[in-house]
């Protein structure tokens, strides 16, 4: 029996978003040991080296490339394996190829540590997250997503911008799928307990609605707005991944809008997506259920059917 090592971890995938999160990994000292694997060997090993060279600006730990047995101990497995979505391609083009990926990658997991949390960052996550709940044979607890724990970032980060104050005294959520029909949660946002619309008024606000409708659509756009800057994100994915290992590893029981498989949450079941829940050292440990009007609750089984379709097409139920 093999016994996992709580302070080692491993990245799976060695693009953009793989190299930076391994990258901010090493700089939370979260890990002692850091396992990086790709398809291309040469850039995993690239990749591990290039990091190491900084650890004695940080603290001591181990980084490398390897394969799939050098990950039978770790307790957290990040993936952020997946193809980018190329011009012309529709987004099930994509969906459909990523999980053809996963096909490969997750059974390959499992086949040498069943006890891990799978951790899934790659695109679309929440029908990722799905796909791996199903083909690893995990406790769905174990397999989640980063959801929209970045999307959430940008509404605190722009919502502090608006209102000139701290973001981190902001709590709100945006919740759903992470993409084009995710919700932000208005009804249950607040700055320091206050409610953001009275908090608004405060600061000489009035115009509510034409207001949070627009910060939305700027959260919505934001990573397309970087893609089209850049031709990627991952700074901020990576610091997401960061702060999730963090939850994890430090058993801290943080409430975070991560992709899970819902079981009878606002009346949605059997698919992936974001909503608050309790992550520790045991995955999500529970979900949190949080103030939503009518129209945010319309909205949120909107989100979920549009998943739930995509899911039919990659994702056939067997017949028993």
């Amino acid at each position: 029996m093999i016994i996992l090592n709580s302070r080692k971890a491993a990245v799976i995938g060695c693009g953009f978003v793989g190299s930076a999160s391994a990258f901010a990994l090493m700089q939370s000292h979260l890990f002692s040991e850091l396992v990086l694997i790709d398809a291309d060997r040469n850039k995993a090993e690239g990749e591990a080296l290039d990091i190491s060279h900084g650890l004695p600006f940080a603290k001591p730990m181990q980084i490398y490339a390897g394969d799939y047995q050098d990950i039978a101990d770790a307790s957290v497995i990040i993936v952020t394996a997946g193809a980018g979505q190329k011009p012309g391609e529709t987004r099930l083009d994509l969906v459909k190829k990523n999980v053809g990926i996963f096909k490969s990658v997750i059974p390959a997991i499992a086949k040498v540590n069943k006890d891990a949390i799978l951790l899934i960052v790659a695109n679309p996550v929440d029908i990722l997250t799905y796909a791996a709940a199903q083909l690893s044979g995990y406790p769905s607890n174990r397999v989640f997503g980063s959801g929209t724990v970045l999307d959430t970032a940008r509404l605190k980060y722009l919502l502090g911008e608006h209102l000139e104050v701290d973001s981190r005294s902001i709590h709100a959520f945006i919740i759903g799928e992470h993409g084009d029909s995710e919700i932000a949660a208005w009804s249950s946002a607040n700055v320091s307990g206050i409610p953001l619309h009275n908090f608004c008024e405060m600061r000489g606000y009035f115009d509510h609605e034409e207001q949070t409708k627009r910060i939305a659509e700027d959260v919505k756009n934001s990573a397309y707005e970087i893609i089209e800057k850049k031709r990627a994100t991952y700074y901020g994915i990576a610091m997401s991944v960061c702060r999730i290992c963090e939850a994890i590893v430090q058993n801290q029981k943080s409430i975070l809008p991560v992709s899970y498989i819902q079981k009878d949450n606002y009346g949605i079941s059997d698919v992936a997506l974001s909503m608050p829940a309790i992550v520790g050292s045991n995955g999500v440990e529970g979900s949190v259920p949080i103030e939503l009007n009518e129209e945010e609750t319309a909205a949120l089984k909107r989100s979920a059917a549009t998943l739930k379709a995509i899911l039919d097409d990659v994702l056939p139920k067997q017949e028993d």
